[in-house]
């Protein structure tokens, strides 16, 4: 069992080529005894963004703070605090902060 603020979890700058002003915290993972997933958050600050990449695994995402657009199939969604996205397996895509503070997103993927 794992209970913790997530603020007093590590945050760590995202070093992909690509990212840009783009922060981490793994909030739960194998490390944790996390069997099936990882829970990451994600913090992004105005005119920053994840790189734009693809992998073999699904994303299950919940916007909790900010504003931004996802870039998936050549296209630019826009999201706000409260949505949820899908982002299927093999998928070409980017999160972009597009507001005027930062964003936070959850972000959980499944351990390989």
């Amino acid at each position: 069992m794992k209970i913790a603020g997530s603020i007093d979890v590590v945050k760590k700058p995202v070093d992909m080529a690509g990212a840009k002003d783009v922060e981490i915290r793994i909030l739960i993972s194998k490390a944790d005894g996390a069997e099936n997933f990882v829970m990451r958050m994600f913090e992004v600050q105005p005119g920053g963004h994840t790189p734009l990449h693809i992998h073999p695994n699904e994303h299950e995402v919940f916007i909790v703070e900010g504003y931004g657009v996802l870039v998936y199939g050549g296209q630019e969604h826009p999201f706000e605090a409260g949505h949820v996205i899908f982002v299927e397996p093999g998928s070409k895509h980017q999160f972009k902060n597009t507001g005027g503070s930062i964003l936070k997103f959850l972000c959980l993927i499944p351990l390989k």
